[in-house]
């Protein structure tokens, strides 16, 4: 009867996220009811304060995005997407694997899936569109890189993973990095080639280019400083310096990356010093309660799960096969980011709960991680629900549905890709 009452609370949760609840409520909810119905209601509250001593998790992704504020605040995000105007405007026929790989560079400084789209969406989509692209398909070549911050160490999964499997962040970024670029150009190949199918189905609406003429001509007259690009990616470049062992003097911690890049763009930039601190730390504050919070309730949500005896259900089911074990790590969280519209939560769930026993199914933490990461990920660019879809819909002005029905099959592509690579 418990098993049966967990798996309806279950299902409940993943409708209440299909339904655009605040996801920390529902994940600290579930949580909650899971650990009454095992008979343990304080194991939820317990939890809550032993998740809130995870420091060293704490303190890469608050000081991550502390400096990502920064960058934003400073505006050297648009000198970045700048640069990357002018190299796509030479990529021919190209263009939209170009567009996909440069989303995936901002995504890394820009650790957000909505905030990127929002970004680069403005710029990018227009540019594709006005080269002939069919709407929805520019709108989805965004899509097929937004999960590029997977290749920040200070992004919250390289953190959880890699505390899970107890080694480094950079060791994750190492792993998933030639499966997540390859998995990239793979789908925006797809793309491609579906851009090429649709225009032949059907003439291109000449019309719909007009209302964009006024946000390209944005930064193609901007005034572009090569040294405010960088600064998005300088700490990315210190940390792969200092872990590749090229200047072993710069090895240090990722927060200390971030605030060393945070300085570095007040003195380049000649900002407010006032300002860039409290945006900094506002930033700061911000990621705690939208970040960490969703670790925290996970954890919760996770906890409720141990309590009622469903993880220990499900990893003895997982163990009767490897091909079961890496089929969850593939289709829980592809699922359920797909369903609630949440890559991020679908995967430090499962990773939670799941990935962390991965040496019982024949696998290692790092890789089994990684590819719930990268299948939450993927699974969000095919949720018409999830917040990223729907802005690259709204600035493609096309339905989110209609993307959704183009940018699967290059998401599948992604997939099998990822897949390939990490557990060959």
């Amino acid at each position: 009867m418990q098993i049966a009452a967990g798996v309806l609370i279950i299902c409940g949760m993943l409708y209440m996220l299909a339904k655009r609840y605040e996801t920390r409520m529902v994940l600290f909810g579930a949580g909650l009811l899971l650990a009454c119905v095992a008979g343990n209601p304080a194991g939820a509250l317990v939890e809550f304060s032993k998740s809130m001593k995870q420091s060293n998790i704490f303190e890469v992704i608050i000081a991550s995005m502390g400096f990502a504020a920064v960058i934003k605040a400073t505006e050297c995000d648009k000198h970045l997407i700048a640069v990357f105007i002018k190299i796509l405007k030479k990529m021919g026929p190209f263009l939209i694997v170009g567009v996909s790989l440069a989303t995936t560079i901002v995504n890394i400084s820009i650790p957000s899936a909505a905030g990127t789209s929002a970004a680069v969406g403005v710029i990018f989509i227009p540019l594709l569109i006005s080269a002939g692209v069919p709407a929805p398909v520019a709108a989805a070549s965004i899509l097929a890189g937004l999960y590029g911050g997977n290749l920040n160490p200070g992004h919250v999964h390289p953190t959880i993973v890699a505390e899970l499997a107890k080694s480094t962040p950079m060791t994750f970024v190492s792993t998933v990095a030639v499966p997540l670029i390859a998995s990239v150009v793979a789908s925006s190949i797809v793309l491609m080639l579906t851009s090429r199918w649709i225009k032949k189905q059907q003439k291109q609406n000449a019309s719909i280019e007009k209302p964009y003429e006024n946000e390209q001509g944005k930064l193609e007259n901007f005034k572009l400083n090569y040294l405010y690009a960088i600064l998005p990616l300088f700490p990315l470049i210190i940390l792969f310096i200092g872990n590749t062992q090229m200047i072993p003097a710069l090895k240090m911690e990722v927060s200390h990356a971030m605030i060393i890049g945070g300085m570095l763009t007040l003195l380049i930039t000649r900002s407010n010093p006032q300002n860039v601190t409290k945006v900094f730390f506002k930033g700061m504050g911000d990621s705690f309660g939208e970040i960490f919070g969703l670790i925290v309730t996970a954890n919760i949500f996770v906890a409720g799960l141990q309590a009622l005896g469903l993880i220990k259900f499900l990893i003895n089911y997982m163990t009767t096969s490897p091909a079961i074990a890496k089929a969850a790590a593939i289709l829980g969280p592809l699922g359920m980011a797909i369903i609630s519209g949440s890559g991020e939560a679908a995967s430090i769930a499962f990773n939670k709960a799941v990935s962390v026993h991965a040496s019982q199914f024949g696998m290692d933490v790092m890789h089994m991680g990684s590819l719930a990461v990268l299948s939450g990920g993927i699974g969000r660019s095919m949720s018409p629900v999830a917040g990223c879809v729907i802005i690259c819909a709204g600035i493609a002005k096309v339905n989110p549905l209609d993307v959704i029905k183009y940018n699967s099959l290059a998401m599948i592509a992604a997939l099998c890709v990822a897949i390939a690579l990490l557990l060959i």
